[in-house]
């Protein structure tokens, strides 16, 4: 084993100095030939192996942002002023914040744990859920919610037997116990994914206005405050090739995995313990200790401060013996925190964090200078100038090229693909669909996760939002959703992001909230694909675009590159998430029928689009064409409209159309409401009718008395409206389709995942 003394002498800054020549292993460890000449030419010497591991995390895609910078800059151009105005924090912090009345706001952030989640599916989804909430926590609010939009190879594919179970169960198992409901997300099959799942996890938390804590250290002399669990070696290379053997000579140690291994009740008492600092106005800034581990939190605080930074390492709570200082900085260990704590508030800050029984150290304080030291065994392991490691890494501007096999894509349209025309046809169809993986009941999935604790949450799934209550007296509320149709993307990035802000903005709508805000994960192959990256800068533009058009920032998100196996990406995911915000909850519109009589009304129109649909691909597995048209306008003036009518008490009941089409809403609609209906299809093509996967379209039920009333407000906001039909009865009948008893439904719907996955 590596005595600490030799480690202590290989690793000092008066060491590095004088062996310039000393190999290191940089390439092994993500860094570029000219990144790592770049980094001797910031310090002018080598680094330290502390050193090079802070760089080789920081520098990484996952921390740095280096090949996506560039475009991510598209965002903040075109927000206006007065997005901006809703803001209270957005990009560049832990997570956005909204005002969304009443003294109120509430923060929100999505972000991925993809390839953990695939090496160690329970543990990589737990730790997943586990970090977003710490981002949300270090803004200075109340978790109050998750969601996990998911994505997997074919659903009967072996290695999706092997993922999902995992998957699902660490989403619920660290939500679970948490105490936090799951109130939303996806789960979406298909051969992209193959190899490469993706797990995206959404927070949301709520806090007064006056309660936001930003990332900072200030104030020359106030103490750098380590607290929550111990720093182990589980993590280590989590969000980059790091691997704890990579420093120093062998230790003899059994390797742990890369993927963190995650404590919920004790990420649970942190919580607590955060909200009652906070409350007690005993935190200057703070920092969540997720990716990089150490490495981030102190770089990111020193950095965004107005000084330096000392730290010592030696003081560190530790759970394995014989830690390197590599190893210490670059460990992700779960549930630990990082404040900035003025002298006077240390003991305060220590007896609350006593109180809930959580460890806290401190391991440093802010300087008057301008660089970050870290020392270890009395000398100096680290010496760098805290921006170049957090703020000032590469930025690469990757080759962007659309490859001519869009082309060949585009031009394999579904127009020539056997539609279905005879009425027993439609309906065998219809039932496949109801039946298919993606498009079946979620709740063998929903199932495990506690979508009701806390006893605020006033919609989940299968709503198309979640609801929650945030102020009690008031009944002020949110919704929350997210979507992305990735063959859309895959036909057309600009467009296909448009189409995934358009859905989840709808979602939103439809439970009659007023979308705010928005936040993303942007799932991509690698960037040094010129194709990828003109799919990720078309996506971004389009969202950004997007937004703009539709007046709501993008308040924050995550980037998540190299999503592939072997030089196959993955599907292109720009991944959407809205917020809104409702006055009062108790006026949401819940989905679905949900009494009997009611008059079925199909807002929007329907076009013949069937490229990239859900029957395209179901029945003929294919994947070509053009996406729907977006119509950003048309959105906005349905929006308007379902925020105006809920408000009305007008609607009974409401669910967008998207995968799938009408045929899928009415099967859905009469499922979720225990309650047929008897239909008459728009005057068009059954088929298109049926199966058209247009946009802009939302099926909303109301008493018979007030049908009237609702036609009146559609036409005023210029929406088209088609009365359709009656809800009631055990059946859905749809014209000239024989019909189908809900027992039939129901068995092909709720049939699927559990004989898929036990």
């Amino acid at each position: 084993m590596t005595s600490a003394a030799t480690v202590h002498q290989a690793d000092t800054v008066d060491n590095a100095a004088a062996t310039p020549d000393h190999p290191q292993p940089y390439r092994e460890l993500g860094l570029k030939d000219d990144e790592y000449s770049r980094i001797r030419e910031i310090l002018g010497r080598r680094p330290t192996d502390a050193e090079l591991a802070m760089y080789s995390v920081m520098w990484s895609e996952h921390c740095s942002y280096k090949s996506s910078k560039v475009h991510l800059a598209y965002f903040s151009e075109t927000t206006t002023d007065a997005m901006r105005e809703r803001m209270l924090a957005g990009i560049g912090e832990n997570a956005g914040v909204v005002e969304i009345g009443d003294g109120w706001a509430v923060t929100f952030k999505v972000e991925s744990h993809n390839h953990p989640s695939y090496v160690e599916p329970y543990q990589g989804a737990a730790t997943g859920v586990g970090g977003i909430v710490r981002d949300i926590m270090a803004m200075g609010a109340r978790p109050v919610a998750v969601a996990d939009p998911l994505r997997f190879g074919p659903a009967d594919a072996p290695d999706t037997r092997r993922v999902l179970p995992g998957v699902v169960a660490g989403v619920g198992g660290y939500g679970n116990s948490l105490g936090l409901p799951n109130i939303g997300g996806e789960v979406v099959f298909d051969a992209g994914y193959l190899g490469n799942p993706l797990v995206n996890a959404l927070c949301v938390g709520a806090m007064r206005t006056e309660d936001l804590h930003l990332a900072f250290a200030s104030g020359t002399g106030n103490k750098i405050i380590l607290f929550g669990a111990r720093t182990g070696l589980d993590g280590i290379g989590g969000v980059s090739v790091l691997a704890s053997e990579t420093f120093g000579e062998e230790t003899g140690r059994k390797k742990l995995p890369s993927v963190q291994v995650g404590d919920p009740f004790t990420e649970k008492v942190l919580i607590e313990c955060c909200l009652d600092l906070f409350h007690a106005g005993l935190v200057v800034g703070i920092q969540d200790l997720g990716g990089a581990g150490l490495s981030c939190a102190t770089s990111e605080l020193a950095s965004a401060g107005d000084g330096g930074m000392h730290v010592d390492l030696d003081v560190v709570p530790l759970r394995a013996s014989g830690m390197t200082p590599a190893e210490i900085l670059s460990s992700e260990s779960q549930e630990r925190m990082c404040a900035v704590v003025r002298p006077q508030d240390v003991e305060a800050f220590m007896a609350v964090c006593r109180r809930w029984d959580v460890l806290a150290t401190v391991i440093g304080e802010v300087t008057d200078g301008d660089r970050l030291v870290i020392d270890w065994h009395g000398e100096t392991v680290v010496d760098v100038p805290p921006r170049t490691v957090a703020h000032d890494g590469p930025v690469y501007r990757r080759p962007v090229l659309r490859s001519e096999s869009q082309d060949d894509l585009i031009a394999d349209s579904p127009d020539l693909l056997p539609r279905p025309a005879a009425p027993s046809e439609l309906r065998a169809e219809i039932l496949r669909m109801a039946a298919s993986p993606n498009l079946c009941s979620r709740a063998w999935v929903t199932d495990q996760y506690d979508r009701y604790v806390r006893g605020n949450t006033v919609g989940a799934q299968p709503a198309d939002a979640g609801v929650l209550r945030i102020d009690e007296r008031t009944g002020r509320g949110i919704a929350v959703a997210t979507d992305c149709n990735s063959r859309f993307v895959a036909l057309d990035p600009y467009a296909g992001a448009q189409l995934a802000l358009a859905e989840a903005y709808r979602n939103v709508a439809t439970s009659g909230a007023v979308p705010l805000a928005v936040t993303n994960c942007l799932n991509f192959g690698s960037p040094e694909d010129p194709h990828v990256m003109w799919q990720f800068q078309q996506a971004v533009r389009g969202l950004a675009d997007g937004c703009a058009q539709l007046g709501i920032p993008v308040t924050g998100g995550n980037v998540s590159f190299y999503n592939q196996t072997g030089v196959r990406a993955i599907l292109p995911t720009p991944v959407v998430g809205v917020l809104g915000v409702i006055d009062d909850v108790a006026r949401r519109v819940p989905s679905g029928f949900r009494r009997d009589g009611d008059t079925v009304v199909l807002l929007g129109e329907t076009y013949d689009e069937i490229g990239g649909s859900e029957w395209a691909n179901v029945v003929h597995g294919h994947l070509g064409g053009r996406p729907p048209v977006v119509d950003l306008a048309a959105e906005e003036r349905l929006a308007e409209l379902l925020a105006a009518a809920a408000a009305d008490g007008l609607l009974s009941g409401s669910h967008d159309l998207s995968d799938g089409g009408l045929a899928q809403a009415l099967v859905e609609s009469c499922l979720v409401g225990g309650r047929g209906a008897t239909v008459e299809l728009p005057a068009l093509d059954p088929f298109v009718a049926l199966f058209s996967e247009s946009a802009a379209r939302v099926l909303v039920t109301v008493d018979p008395d007030r049908a009237d009333d609702l036609l009146g407000m559609a036409a005023e906001a210029g929406v088209p409206a088609h009365v359709l039909g009656t809800t009631g009865g055990d059946d859905l009948t749809i014209t000239d389709i024989p019909g189908f008893s809900l027992d039939e439904l129901h068995t092909a719907w709720e049939g699927t995942l559990p004989a898929l996955f036990g």
